[in-house]
């Protein structure tokens, strides 16, 4: 579309959704891409080798209009007299500059996993943040990527994290901020880590762990009493007592992730509004890269309800907003780690080689054992592809017998 920019008028183009470009009717070179998100870049276009193409001026938020026209005129006479004007105009854009500048807001703002998107990328990348985004190659991250595997670090692992800086490139172009990604053709690592055994809980093990939950909490009624009595003695204010409900938050935490499937992240960023308890469904956006990215809706059986109820009973903040396992050191923070109490309990429990996410592989692999259907086993678990639900399939031998066994039903 064609219009007469002016700097009021660029103010009041709103993001739609979708890109768009708009032609300056008061410098028909210039040109402005307004990208699905609303970042606002300046063009100029030209004529080259009987070739229309596009040179980048800079973000409509530093440039005003005047400032954007005089750039381009400069530009076309430079173009006019032989010259190559890209050096004296255009002034590469860094990748960490891209990345703290532009992608940093939008991914914390649009992601659930933004914080957690941005730590990897500053871990993993860091080395590449003062390099111009067009002088990026595949074989700088090759090598890099043979660095790591020498390190000891997982196919799984690096792949994720390159993952993660694709999806800048990705979005940066989307964006009009660079013509095009030059990692795009970075072929992903064969993660022959990933076919480990899946591990599960034996029975024996998942009585185990519940046993332990009982006497871990047992232990901490007995601690706060104790500790009661000895405040007490000395006439200091005493802490609620643990009579009723949970004495923290593990024994529901792993109550619900053995009876849900969800992801430890996704679950300590549940909120009170995500639960549906008319419905009996749990409705959230997964954080992770290897879901749908979609809304996901899981239902809630009697287990589940009654620790939720349980724990809404004895939170301080049952609002919408508020997190259901908020960090007791930070008000309205997240919890940032469980790692010592859960390798505690596990330790008690008399479990090796048992992580928290493997109680995501427990719950999906008691389903299959059930006999419950793959692909619904894939809805539950908010898998994007049937692949990765696939590794459960040896779980469930008889529902392949009962498979075969229905063709002598039909002789």
């Amino acid at each position: 579309m064609k219009a007469r920019l002016t700097q009021s008028y660029l103010g009041s183009i709103k993001a739609t959704g979708r890109a768009f470009w708009i032609t300056d009717e008061g410098c028909s070179n210039l040109r402005l891409f307004i990208g699905a998100s609303g970042i606002k870049t300046w063009y100029v276009s030209f004529w080259r080798n009987e070739k229309k193409q596009s040179h980048k001026l800079g973000s409509a938020d530093v440039l005003a209009v005047a400032e954007a026209r005089v750039m381009a005129r400069d530009f076309l006479a430079c173009l006019a007299r032989g010259e190559t004007p890209d050096k004296k105009v255009k002034q590469k854009l860094q990748l960490g500059e891209f990345i703290e500048t532009y992608y940093r807001p939008w991914v914390e703002t649009n992601r659930k996993s933004g914080k957690e998107t941005m730590a990897t990328l500053r871990a993993a990348f860091q080395f590449l943040f003062k390099k111009p985004i067009d002088e990026l190659n595949i074989s700088e991250l090759e090598n890099w990527r043979m660095i790591r595997q020498k390190e000891g670090k997982k196919a799984s692992t690096i792949n994720r994290q390159v993952t993660a800086l694709n999806a800048v490139l990705n979005w940066g172009v989307s964006q009009g901020h660079f013509e095009s990604n030059p990692l795009s053709r970075l072929k992903r690592l064969q993660e022959r880590d990933s076919n480990k055994k899946t591990r599960f809980l034996t029975d024996d093990e998942r009585a185990r762990l519940l046993a332990a939950m009982d006497e871990r909490e047992a232990q901490l009624r007995a601690g706060r009493e104790n500790h009661n009595e000895w405040l007490s003695a000395r006439s200091k204010e005493l802490y609620p007592t643990l009579d009723n409900g949970f004495a923290d938050y593990l024994k529901p935490l792993v109550l619900i992730a053995m009876n849900t499937g969800i992801r430890k992240g996704d679950l300590l960023a549940l909120k009170w509004g995500d639960i549906d308890f008319g419905t009996k469904i749990i409705s959230f956006v997964p954080g992770k890269t290897d879901s749908s990215g979609e809304m996901q809706h899981i239902p809630m059986n009697e287990t589940v309800i009654d620790t939720l109820t349980t724990w809404r009973q004895q939170s301080d903040d049952t609002s919408s907003m508020a997190l259901i396992f908020p960090s007791s050191k930070k008000k309205g923070a997240q919890i940032v780690s469980i790692k010592r109490s859960w390798g505690t309990l596990l330790k008690a429990a008399q479990i090796e080689n048992f992580r928290w996410h493997d109680l995501r592989h427990d719950f999906a692999s008691q389903l299959v054992s059930f006999g419950t259907d793959l692909n619904t086993v894939r809805e539950l678990l908010g898998h994007a592809d049937i692949k990765m639900t696939l590794r459960y399939a040896h779980l469930a031998p008889e529902n392949k017998l009962k498979a075969v066994e229905l063709l002598d039903a039909t002789k």
